[in-house]
């Protein structure tokens, strides 16, 4: 099992480093920030960008892989944001994952002013959104002239990624998923799945989603002519009615049921002092204090 860890972007840069830096020392295997322009509850806090933070996270970290956390073509258009992706990438020496969602319907769906979308809409922007990145993300021949594309939401004209991808045949997208449409486009392209159930009044009823998604997501992998060992499945234990790092005990039993139900890698979120993932950090270090290095 790997462990991940979230950090929200919310403290200054000279605090927030040493976090950064504490992750990889904990022994994590991946660290992860949000990419939204503000989020929910927090909508009124410090909050900062996604790109820049990762970019300096790359830079006072060399093992930890870092990744988004959820990224969404709510606010972004492929052809820049593969630019952005492929630099920090670079940056990083070929540590970045790529997590991306559909969007949600909250504040980032409507600050530039969009319309509203329905479900479909979404996805099938999302959809258009993963495969221009993932052509973009492979890069182009040198001289071919470009990456062109054209769909209903994206368009590319002569887009230029000169150079070669800092991990073949590109960096990892890791979908966020719960619908049929979107495992079946996990199950096509992704190296990873992520999922962080469904709201649920219970931790039981929690897990029973949980059992219940990874379930459809191998009946489409089973569709898809692939095998279930080649995605890695990421759960977001922080979906739970209960906080991962309430306890160390809350932890261990989580791990233990991801592990049946064939996660291969878990995520939570570092403890805030107050509102959502409120917790204790002394908690999170005995948790990291049990990890195989």
């Amino acid at each position: 099992m790997r462990h991940g860890i979230v950090i929200l972007p919310q403290q200054p840069w000279a605090e927030a480093k040493h976090r950064w830096i504490q992750a990889e020392e904990l022994g994590f295997d991946h660290a992860w920030t949000y990419d939204h322009l503000s989020w929910r509850t927090l909508a009124d806090e410090t909050w900062h960008a996604t790109v820049p933070t990762l970019t300096a996270a790359a830079s006072v970290t060399s093992r930890i892989k870092l990744g988004t956390f959820v990224a969404s073509p709510n606010f972004r258009h492929p052809v820049t944001f593969a630019k952005e992706l492929a630099t920090l990438d670079d940056v990083s020496d070929g540590r970045f994952l790529l997590g991306v969602g559909s969007g949600g319907t909250g504040f980032d769906s409507t600050v530039l002013g969009q319309p509203e979308l329905s479900p479909r809409e979404r996805h099938a922007r999302f959809e258009e959104f993963v495969r221009g990145l993932d052509e973009l993300l492979r890069f182009e021949e040198p001289g071919s002239g470009g990456i062109n594309f054209s769909g209903d939401w994206f368009t590319a004209v002569n887009a230029r990624m000169v150079g070669a991808p800092a991990q073949t045949p590109r960096l990892p997208f890791v979908v966020a998923a719960e619908g049929p449409r979107g495992l079946r486009l996990a199950a096509e392209l992704a190296e990873g799945w992520l999922t962080l159930g469904r709201t649920a009044d219970t931790l039981e009823e929690w897990w029973q989603v949980v059992a219940e998604s990874s379930a459809r997501m191998d009946a489409s992998l089973e569709k898809a002519g692939r095998a279930s060992a080649t995605l890695d499945r990421y759960l977001n234990l922080d979906g739970a009615p209960q906080f991962s790092l309430e306890s160390v005990g809350a932890w261990d039993d989580a791990i233990g049921r991801a592990e049946a139900f064939g996660f291969t890698d878990v995520i939570g979120h570092w403890p805030r002092p107050e509102g959502i993932y409120a917790g204790d950090e002394s908690v999170l270090i005995e948790i990291a204090s049990g990890f195989s290095r």
